[in-house]
């Protein structure tokens, strides 16, 4: 027990430690901004009229405020890896980073952050597919190559091919566990992208997703990861201070690809794939909504909603930006909790 108390304070000083990081940073992300012009645009003509109407006004809000949380994330894992390295004494309580929790979420945050940079930067500069970045198309073939060099280090390295269902069991699934593991990951990131499209949205939905994870992680005795997911969350608190309406920058890509991924790797290493609908709600109806209009549209010739995804079809038939994502936060928080809530039944009754 006093273990475990130490733990727990373990994931809640690091978390305040991540919190009071990511809010220095903020200055010197401002600076940053106002030097290189990084400043949202706006899709504009016939591709994308009712969205282009509905958010014109936010052209030139500054874009990639993703760096914050994720710089904060990796630069705190980095500086506690040295100082437990080097000198050990105490820091080793502080340091999460461990082979078989945190390497595989830590490599794709950063290689998933790197992309969504590359592409955020390609948008401002009006560069890329239809002057907005990367096509979809590219992105999901970079993210299906990320996933699948995870896929192939969860099966081979970890020989990890089991998912858990719940209240029947635990099944080994043989190689079929590398295409599960990249659905999750490419479903998890581009999820949490379409998420990222009114101010404090994402990172309010994300907050109670990693939240449910870390307890999750926790629960299992994982506390490297629960770590890992306590600076995760800090980090997020500190940037949704800003991005809540009107927002003072916006996620971007670095960011909602970052954590998305983060997101689904995550899930994997404590076998809640299968949950991740709950304890990520919202990116779920986000992404059904966008998957019904494509198929509606393709099949029948006719649109469902105004727009999507399905925050902006709210927008569009009069509700206020705040209280669509003070909702949608109402929403993620019953998920999360519903997913917590079955996690725990299976886990103790079953």
């Amino acid at each position: 027990m006093d273990y475990q108390i130490l733990q727990v304070t373990r994931v809640l000083g690091l978390s305040l430690i991540s919190f009071l990081i990511a809010l220095s940073l903020t200055p010197y992300f401002n600076r940053l901004i106002s030097r290189y012009q990084l400043h949202k645009q706006i899709r504009v003509g016939a591709a994308a009229p009712v969205f282009s109407q509905l958010h014109k006004k936010k052209e030139g809000t500054p874009t990639a405020g993703g760096l914050i949380i994720w710089l904060t994330v990796l630069g705190l894992t980095l500086i506690l890896w040295l100082l437990s390295y080097f000198f050990d004494r105490g820091w080793s309580y502080l340091n999460f980073v461990d082979r078989a929790q945190t390497y595989l979420p830590l490599t794709a945050m950063f290689f998933a952050a790197v992309i969504g940079l590359a592409d955020d930067l390609l948008g401002i500069l009006r560069i890329g597919s239809k002057g907005g970045g990367l096509a979809v198309s590219h992105k999901i073939i970079i993210y299906l190559l990320i996933s699948l060099i995870g896929a192939l280090w969860f099966y081979y390295r970890l020989d990890w091919d089991i998912i858990r269902l719940p209240f029947l069991g635990t099944y080994h699934i043989g190689w079929w566990y590398i295409p599960f593991f990249m659905f999750i990951i490419v479903a998890s990131a581009f999820s949490i992208n379409e998420t990222d499209g009114l101010d404090g949205l994402a990172g309010g939905v994300l907050v109670f997703a990693f939240a449910a994870l870390a307890v999750v992680a926790f629960a299992l005795g994982r506390f490297h990861l629960a770590a890992f997911n306590g600076v995760i969350l800090g980090a997020l608190l500190a940037f949704l201070w800003f991005n809540i309406y009107p927002a003072r920058f916006f996620m971007g890509d670095t960011g909602s690809m970052a954590l998305g991924v983060t997101l689904g790797t995550t899930a994997l290493l404590t076998n809640t794939a299968l949950l991740l609908p709950l304890f990520a709600l919202i990116p779920l109806i986000e992404s059904l909504s966008v998957i019904i209009q494509v198929t509606s549209k393709k099949l029948r010739g006719k649109k469902i909603f105004i727009s999507t995804p399905i925050h902006h079809h709210f927008e569009a038939i009069g509700w206020p930006e705040s209280q669509i994502t003070m909702r949608f936060w109402i929403i993620s928080a019953m998920g999360a909790s519903l997913g917590l809530i079955v996690f725990f039944l299976d886990r103790f009754l079953f």
